[in-house]
């Protein structure tokens, strides 16, 4: 399956860096073809192309929402044909609006089952973001407002407040796309990637609590099958049985959010196992957010302290990785009356996420300043 990543931006906001920085960081050894829509721009120098191995298409000249018909569907099937490479990257012109591009991409996707559109990114020259919105309106904004995610370039030559300001301009516009704002050089390819394929925190920190409770089970299951072999194997045999045509009937399904329900019948009065975190994803919600925001570590102390009083829902686990004073960064953990607060490495953005029951999402917005 061919994965179509679309790198869209105006002139000059640094799609070519871009571009250059995730060849060599996040795409080593894929097989991968750039297809460039050339429009007034330099092109992305053959030769450094040539040596990471990637083939270069030229379309035709003309900017794409002209030629979208005819050119680009069939410049992107001839790729997949004659390379059927794990990636193609397209690089619209500085023009185009990325609405089009984004539909011609998924028609073609539709018509054939080796290739999928797997992201659309918007490269956005974050000094720039109020004067392209006054004089550039439509097309900037289309944009802005179609990307799955905005990687903001020329951050670190900002204040924190204009940061701040154009982060929410651009929010005003597009509420759910990952938002990118701290400086290349800090980051590694692989975490911009990162921010362009999506994996949110809450994700991580359920699969990580689901990771957990597989494990707590399965050292329970193993205590338990060592306590029946002590006993006479006949009491314990009906309940065996039981045990497997549950998990049979649980695995139909193929969910493996529901296994927590088929927990073998326990008899010790103490045993957790079934009141653990039952249907994790069913009981619990999740808040989280991204932002440029700086805190210091007595600000996050404070906040994860005040997570225990209870005035913002039963707090089961908190995480986030945000900017801290003086360029560094700063990295939280928290499980109820325990938290740990530590000198992180720099994420694409500050990010945090509560999990819980019964959250009370604007006293967390509060308590967190956002």
């Amino acid at each position: 399956m061919t994965k179509i990543d679309i790198v869209s931006g105006f002139l000059g906001a640094g799609k070519t860096t871009l571009i250059k920085k995730l060849l060599a960081e996040a795409f080593p050894g894929e097989k991968l073809v750039l297809i460039e829509n050339e429009f007034g721009e330099i092109s992305i120098d053959g030769g450094f192309l040539k040596e990471s191995g990637v083939q270069i298409s030229e379309m035709s000249a003309g900017c794409i929402c002209c030629s979208l018909v005819g050119d680009f569907h069939k410049a992107l099937k001839d790729v997949e044909a004659q390379f059927h490479p794990d990636r193609i990257l397209i690089e619209p012109s500085g023009v185009g609006k990325l609405s089009d591009v984004i539909v011609a991409v998924q028609n073609t996707a539709d018509e054939t089952d080796d290739m999928k559109l797997n992201s659309f990114v918007t490269v956005a020259d974050a000094t720039k973001v109020k004067v392209y919105m006054k004089n550039f309106g439509e097309f900037y904004n289309n944009q802005i407002e179609s990307a799955g995610t905005i990687i903001l370039s020329r951050t670190q030559k900002m204040s924190q407040e204009k940061l701040e300001a154009a982060v929410s301009m651009l929010r005003e516009k597009n509420p759910d796309a990952t938002i990118l704002t701290t400086p290349w050089d800090q980051l590694d390819g692989k975490t911009i990637l990162a921010a362009i394929e999506k994996v949110s925190l809450a994700d991580e920190l359920l699969e990580k609590m689901r990771a957990e409770h597989a494990a707590d089970e399965a050292e329970h299951e193993h205590e338990h099958h060592h306590h029946e072999h002590e006993h006479d194997h006949d009491e314990h045999g009906h309940h065996h049985d039981h045990d497997h045509e549950e998990h049979e009937h649980h695995h139909d399904h193929d969910d493996h959010e529901h296994h927590h329900d088929h927990d073998h019948e326990c008899d010790d009065p103490n045993c957790s196992c079934h009141h653990h975190h039952h249907h994790a994803d069913e009981v619990f919600t999740s808040w989280g957010k991204e932002t440029p925001k700086v805190f210091n570590q007595a600000d996050i102390e404070r906040i994860l302290t005040a997570l225990d009083s209870g005035d913002y829902g039963k707090i089961l686990r908190a995480k986030g990785i945000v900017n801290g004073e003086g360029g560094k960064w700063i990295e939280f953990d928290f499980v109820p009356e325990e938290h740990e607060v530590r000198a992180g490495h720099p994420d694409y953005t500050g990010r945090l996420c509560v999990i819980g029951a019964e959250l009370k999402e604007n006293k967390l917005a509060e308590l967190f300043g956002l």
